[in-house]
């Protein structure tokens, strides 16, 4: 680093900057110095306001970012759910989209996961063709499953935007249990982006 240096600072074009060593970033209180981390944020020059190459956000937004919240998480849900195509809908009827953080216990078993990680989504009820005959026996409605941390776990994995990993999901936990075939799943997805 360009600059001067005494025994435990350094200087940058006249500000200071904790060296690494005996009074290093280690080290809360070093005597009554007054713990700077690497750098001084307040002498630093360098531009706050840049983004990332490739990324939509600045770097001040990024680092404030959090995790959406499960009723977030719903009102993505919900959005993805919209802008599906209506032919779509008209394949789905009532269904209901729940989010939750991770799939229970016995749901896990069920699907024999090794981990709670293992599954996004999950599509419980019946398929249009089991529809008609179970319609006055007192069935539950048909809902799709959404587990939240999986998904954003998945999220920080690859390289796809969020709203497109949970509309994957949806299109893929109804259209496996209605029939559709994965090429059929593609066209869905291409008309909701």
């Amino acid at each position: 680093m360009a600059g001067s240096s005494s025994s435990d600072y350094f200087t940058d074009g006249g500000c200071p900057v904790l060296a690494p060593g005996t009074y290093g970033s280690c080290c809360p209180d070093a005597g009554d110095r007054k713990r700077r981390g690497l750098y001084n944020r307040e002498c630093d020059d360098r531009p706050r306001n840049r983004s990332l190459p490739g990324h939509r956000l600045l770097l001040h937004q990024l680092s404030r970012l959090e995790a959406p919240s499960l009723e977030e998480f719903d009102a993505l849900a919900a959005e993805a759910f919209a802008r599906l195509p209506r032919s779509f809908h008209d394949l789905t009827g009532n269904i209901i989209i729940r989010v939750q953080d991770f799939p229970e216990d016995d749901v896990l078993a069920d699907m024999k996961a090794e981990s709670e990680f293992d599954l996004l989504g999950l599509f419980q009820g019946t398929g249009l063709a089991q529809g008609e005959e179970l319609a006055y026996t007192g069935q539950l409605p048909n809902m799709v499953f959404l587990y939240r941390r999986p998904i954003l776990d998945y999220w920080a994995e690859h390289k796809e935007t969020l709203g497109a990993i949970i509309t994957h999901v949806l299109i893929h936990e109804i259209g496996h249990h209605f029939g559709l075939s994965d090429a059929d799943m593609e066209r869905v997805e291409k008309q909701a982006s």
